[in-house]
């Protein structure tokens, strides 16, 4: 962003030669705008005098805005008077360069920039990694027991909100200990994550499922009633036991059992009362 034409064209044409891809702002306004964008670029070169908003300006509101991606924000001054320069940085900018710009020098700070904003990408991958181990479950993949619980009372507080119905679903291996007593426990590992690969392959986009506990799986189904339900159950059910697991040369057949109850507004939301509703109906189908 600069509003010297001479100045735009030169940058732009050693950076393009430099294999950037660049978009050019003649003001500090339109710099804002360009930086806003979702697809905005993660290196700025901001003139620190422009028409419309200043470079500093633009670091400034770039800097208050809420957003989790980082901009790594480079002015050019013409200036050499350290007051200026420390306004700049105070206001955001990382960097900065005194006009005329000597390319070597250029390719250096935005080597640098690029260095901290792939820093900042693995810090972000690292932090999804270490929430997506708090959420969920280290066998199965599926949300964990606390995890699929917060999913529960947040589909029924929307569910209050909007007055459609949510049905609870906990399913349940049948004899699972007997699978780890015959073919072992790596068997019965096998057996929960193809289990749960089953049902969440058969299950709509919007529904969720969960590992509530041992063998036990928590089901959420978002503006179901009791014909719904049966249905995304039967298809649940089927999945699972309509072809044997196979581990070590063996066939191990695999089935569940299934409570459901369905939440209709007849009674207040709660979490609790539905799951125990659900663990009966579990029993009788045991």
């Amino acid at each position: 962003a600069a509003d010297d034409p001479v100045s735009r064209r030169l940058l732009a044409a050693t950076l393009t030669r430099w294999d950037y891809e660049v978009v050019v702002a003649c003001d500090g306004t339109a710099a804002v705008e360009f930086l806003e964008r979702d697809d905005a670029p993660s290196l700025a070169l901001l003139d620190l005098v422009m028409p419309g908003l200043n470079g500093d300006q633009v670091c400034r509101r770039v800097r208050e805005s809420v957003r989790e991606r980082y901009f790594y924000l480079l002015l050019l001054t013409a200036k050499s008077h350290k007051s200026d320069l420390v306004h700049g940085l105070n206001a955001g900018a990382d960097d900065y360069l005194v006009k005329p710009v000597d390319p070597t020098e250029l390719k250096a700070r935005l080597n640098t920039g690029r260095r901290i904003l792939g820093l900042q990408e693995q810090l972000i991958a690292a932090r999804e990694a270490m929430r997506r181990q708090a959420m969920r479950d280290s066998l199965t993949g599926a949300w964990n027991h606390a995890a699929i619980l917060d999913i529960l009372r947040r589909e029924l507080a929307r569910a209050e909100r909007d007055g459609g119905p949510v049905s609870v679903v906990l399913a349940d291996l049948d004899y699972f200990k007997r699978v780890n007593d015959t073919f072992g426990h790596l068997a019965g590992d096998e057996a929960l994550c193809e289990a749960h690969r089953r049902m969440a392959a058969a299950m709509r986009p919007y529904d969720t499922i969960g590992r509530y506990g041992g063998e036990e799986f928590l089901i959420v189904l978002p503006g179901c009633d009791e014909r719904d339900t049966l249905q995304i159950c039967e298809r649940l059910r089927g999945a699972v036991s309509d072809s044997p697991l196979r581990h070590n040369g063996a066939e191990i057949a695999v089935t569940i059992s299934a409570g459901a109850v369905v939440h209709d507004h007849s009674a207040a939301a709660d979490a609790r009362a539905l799951l125990q509703a659900a663990d009966q109906a579990l029993y009788r189908a045991k």
